[in-house]
């Protein structure tokens, strides 16, 4: 029997399938960062009944912004933008999550509201922030002050409120792929001596009040947590990953948390790693046996195979299929189905119109699709 179209309960929502749309930067909101109306056609396309889908990152503030036409949930008039989606996909009886992130050192001041972008410590960073007039290396960083670290989860917190105002049914935290709070957990970019630096319970201390800031809106049980063990994405390193990310695991677990979102090695930013996507998922495996929660798997599942074989493994209780949702709006259907994908347009990933982001069509006219 498939256990990928099984049911399985997330926090208070009973899932009919375990095919997962997560977060993908596709950069289509309205100038002044409100989720479009695209946006919302965009995910009401890909919603699925008793499916589970993850919108990509809300900027919590505009210090946190580093990519032109990522959407915001940091003043109240992003709520209406956000309803638009939560309606869309509950009008096909489908889940909504909404991601919640501080792009940290990765920013610009073209985009944060002309201040140095804030991490754990002063690491320089060979990376690109997406502003309104194209690619640029990102900006000198400063290091954050204990009112700054206050003030982050403060932001972080409003934006959930804000999330669950619009009738999203959940929120996600961002501590993956080199972004702040990814910063302070990994010890090659957070190099404090106060109490959010040094052994690990610090340096995830960040994170761990973030969760209990934002649990205690709705319960710990809406929320859910993104981690890259082994990401490589904005430079991001740590000396002892295996140490550092298992006692994350440990310390996220008393929560009951929604779930844990993990990203696999064998992917590296949106690229796949090519000579490994054909083996077997490290990461979700090993923090499974940290974890008690349900744990989300992504990175490189291109089948209903190699999920299936995941899920049966138990490394994972459900799979994240990202760069495939993109073009297939069906994508639950036709992995239950056994029917032909059709292939992303990787050109339209980072921003654009509607073109190869509302215009993919489901199975039945997918020989019209653009392939």
């Amino acid at each position: 029997m498939s256990k990928l179209f099984s049911p399985i309960r997330v926090g208070p929502y009973e899932l009919k399938h375990r095919v997962v749309m997560p977060p993908l930067t596709r950069l289509r909101a309205d100038p002044d960062d409100t989720a479009s109306a695209m946006m919302a056609e965009h995910y009401k396309q890909r919603a699925s009944d008793g499916g589970l889908i993850i919108v990509e990152s809300a900027m919590i503030s505009v210090e946190a912004r580093a990519y032109d036409g990522a959407p915001g949930l940091y003043r109240d008039e992003h709520v209406a933008g956000y309803r638009r989606i939560a309606d869309g996909v509950h009008s096909k009886g489908g889940v909504v999550i909404a991601q919640l992130a501080h792009n940290g050192r990765t920013s610009h001041v073209e985009m944060n509201g002309g201040v140095p972008p804030l991490g754990p410590s002063i690491v320089p960073l060979d990376a690109q922030a997406l502003t309104p007039t194209g690619w640029k290396p990102v900006s000198p960083g400063r290091e954050a002050t204990v009112d700054d670290i206050k003030r982050v989860i403060d932001d972080f917190r409003a934006a959930a409120r804000r999330a669950f105002d619009a009738d999203i049914d959940g929120v996600e935290i961002h501590a993956a792929n080199g972004y702040l709070l990814d910063s302070f957990l990994q010890d090659g970019t957070n190099r404090r001596t106060d109490r959010y630096g040094g052994a690990v319970e610090n340096r995830a201390r960040i994170l761990i009040e973030t969760v209990e800031a934002i649990g205690s809106l709705r319960g710990f049980d809406r929320v859910g947590v993104r981690l890259s063990p082994s990401g490589e994405w904005n430079s991001i390193h740590d000396s002892d990953p295996e140490t550092t990310f298992r006692r994350v695991a440990e310390l996220l677990d008393p929560y009951g948390l929604a779930y844990l979102h993990v990203i696999e090695p064998r992917v590296k930013g949106d690229d796949d790693k090519v000579d490994s996507l054909d083996h077997p998922p490290v990461a979700s495996a090993f923090l499974r046996n940290h974890f008690s929660g349900p744990i989300i798997a992504a990175g490189g599942f291109r089948d209903a195979a190699g999920a299936e074989e995941t899920l049966q493994r138990g490394d994972a209780d459900l799979i994240a299929f990202g760069r495939w949702f993109t073009s297939n709006p069906d994508l639950p259907e036709r992995l239950r189905r056994g029917l032909p994908l059709t292939k992303y347009d990787r050109s339209a990933f980072w921003g654009g119109d509607g073109r190869a982001y509302v215009d993919f069509l489901p199975w039945q006219g997918a020989e019209a699709s653009v392939a």
